[in-house]
């Protein structure tokens, strides 16, 4: 504990409010709430902690502190400093996502659509299906049993759906719009738990088909009572009020949580949400923390009723959501309740060893790479790597890896812009000084070591570029064999070989940092090259700007498909005809060269 935190410590208030945890780059790695700050805080800071804990706790170099009124107002503002500050520590869960719900569009002519956004635009929305396969398969089946509209813009032709009987194909046909308004009526009954009256309607057609010996036809029909059979069994009803709500179960055991949420639309469990993961708090609190964030979002759907267990501080799930929040106590919604906090505790008890394992793992690797290095643990680690073909379309990449996983977000491509020619180490100097000197500038987060996917002359590239930036950030290599596969790791000064087991964590996990800096770099220069060679060869022809290009691309998917083409299917794909004519004399091959 250092001299900062001690003098923090002594003046903490007893009051209800948050804190915000800073390492050493100064950045938040974890905000909490608490009804008496000075309780909470020093918490950290005495004792013994689980791993996960420590590891926390091991980064915490700062903290700050926010006072509030009471301890629902420090809820509130600990889920909105979360969403502005997105600590790496803190249940991120349900900051981006959202689930989808099945349309009908407000249309003369409506449309049956998956979409995650909920909007006011009079249509009909129903959900929301955590899953999305599970929306999928509802809407496959109501597409063969309603023929609603398919096409996003009207065709000047009937389509294949049409021949399938699952369009009525007003593109062509005058179809009266009362025939849509009664397909849509029969499709809201269906998804508000009406399906009886379907089901009935396709055994009398089956029924009619075999009188009439169309037996495909009254297979087919047997098929779609079938799968509403199937998907009437994945549905368990729960009540004969046909209420929509969400009903919340949670376990905790060995500092992990499992949250549970059954979604009850009409009446019927239609799916659950599954949550696991590490908490920091008392396991009330974080519960309370995951139902501020579940609900965060103007276009998440809120249901009439939420149901929580009896244990969780009521008021304060009122304050986060505008809904009737209930605590069963006996009956039906209370067994209701009762099931989902027993699968949270079976899910628990399933994965929360291996996740620890997992955790542990990846960690001990990190902390051991760093003790065999002799540098501090390289909690965040940057790795490039070059790309290119004879110096054509040169292109470097780099991954990042936190904590011992790759940070996608975090990843950054580079074209390079000032080496002519097939030139490895001036290209890595352009990349270590664009991507680090803009870090100094911008005051980005900087990585606790720097892997090369190369050798001494890579490692010396990078060097040369951080000591004229004043950096001094450890810098390994990785070498490959022969079969092009991971064979030393490279430090020190002077550079010597790392001694790491081939059989060891850490060597595993330099494995994965270096597989994916060269896949992600290899994806990028295939996307430039292609794009250069596709532009190219089209470049100044006239009557072809970049649009047209792009419906090239998007119907024949490659220059060799264009060269095939006749003048009349590049016209056929929205091309004017006497600039397809064009193409294609400038694509045909001349007199003595093979294509």
């Amino acid at each position: 504990m250092n001299e900062t935190i001690k003098a923090k410590l002594a003046i903490l208030p007893d009051n209800p409010g948050c804190y915000l945890h800073k390492d050493k780059n100064g950045t938040i790695i974890y905000v909490g709430k608490a009804k008496n700050l000075k309780n909470r805080v020093r918490s950290y800071f005495r004792g013994s902690h689980d791993t996960k804990t420590e590891l926390l706790v091991s980064e915490i170099v700062d903290f700050e502190f926010i006072v509030t009124e009471s301890n629902i107002e420090a809820l509130l503002l600990e889920i909105n400093l979360i969403q502005e500050n997105m600590p790496k520590y803190n249940i991120m869960l349900k900051d981006d996502k959202s689930y989808p719900f099945i349309k009908i569009t407000r249309e003369k002519y409506p449309r049956l659509l998956i979409t995650r956004q909920v909007k006011k635009d009079q249509a009909h929305y129903f959900g929301p299906y955590p899953d999305v396969g599970a929306a999928n398969e509802i809407k496959h089946l109501l597409d063969r049993i309603f023929p609603l509209r398919k096409c996003n813009v009207l065709p000047n032709q009937v389509c294949l759906y049409y021949h399938m009987h699952q369009c009525l194909a007003p593109c062509v046909f005058d179809v009266d719009p009362k025939v849509y308004e009664g397909m849509t009526e029969e499709i809201t009954k269906f998804l508000n738990g009406g399906e009886d009256k379907i089901v009935k309607e396709l055994e009398s057609k089956m029924h009619e088909a075999a009188a009439g010996f169309e037996f495909e036809k009254a297979a087919e029909y047997r098929d779609l009572v079938k799968s509403i059979g199937t998907l009437r069994t994945k549905q368990r009803v729960m009540n004969h009020d046909l209420q929509d709500r969400d009903v919340f179960g949670y376990a905790v055991d060995k500092g992990w949580m499992c949250v549970q949420v059954f979604f009850v639309r009409q009446g019927k469990l239609i799916q659950r949400d599954v949550n696991l993961f590490p908490y920091y708090n008392d396991a009330d609190e974080d519960f309370l923390t995951y139902v501020g964030q579940f609900y965060k979002g103007a276009d998440h759907f809120i249901p009439k009723e939420i149901f929580i267990p009896s244990d969780i501080d009521l008021a304060s799930v009122q304050a986060l959501t505008q809904t009737k929040v209930i605590q069963p106590s006996r009956g039906e919604k209370k067994q209701l309740v009762n099931l989902a906090t027993k699968n949270a505790r079976v899910s628990l008890q399933q994965k929360f060893e291996l996740a620890e394992k997992n955790i542990e793992k990846t960690h001990g690797a990190i902390e051991n790479l760093g003790t065999i290095m002799n540098i501090p643990t390289p909690r965040r680690i940057e790795s490039f790597d070059n790309s290119n073909i004879m110096g054509t379309s040169p292109v470097s990449a780099m991954v990042v890896f936190v904590d011992g996983k790759p940070s996608k977000k975090d990843y950054r491509k580079f074209k390079i812009k000032t080496v002519v020619g097939p030139d490895d180490y001036a290209s890595m100097r352009e990349v270590i000084l664009r991507r680090y000197s803009r870090a100094i500038k911008e005051d980005g987060i900087l990585p606790d070591l720097i892997i090369m996917d190369g050798g001494v002359g890579q490692i010396n590239a990078a060097k040369e570029i951080l000591d004229s930036l004043g950096l001094d950030i450890p810098i390994a290599g990785l070498a490959k064999n022969d079969k092009h596969q991971t064979q030393e790791l490279l430090f020190g000064d002077p550079l010597e070989v790392v001694p790491l087991s081939r059989q060891s964590q850490e060597f595993f996990l330099l494995q994965r940092i270096q597989d994916e800096v060269h896949r992600f770099a290899i994806t990028f220069h295939r996307q430039v090259r292609s794009k250069n060679s596709f532009s190219s060869k089209l470049d100044g022809i006239d009557g072809l700007g970049p649009k047209r290009k792009q419906k090239l691309m998007r119907t024949f998917k490659s220059l060799t498909n264009i060269q095939a083409a006749t003048p009349e299917a590049i016209h056929e794909a929205g091309i004017p005809y006497e600039v397809a004519r064009r193409i294609k004399e400038t694509l045909s091959p001349t007199e003595g060269e093979q294509e």
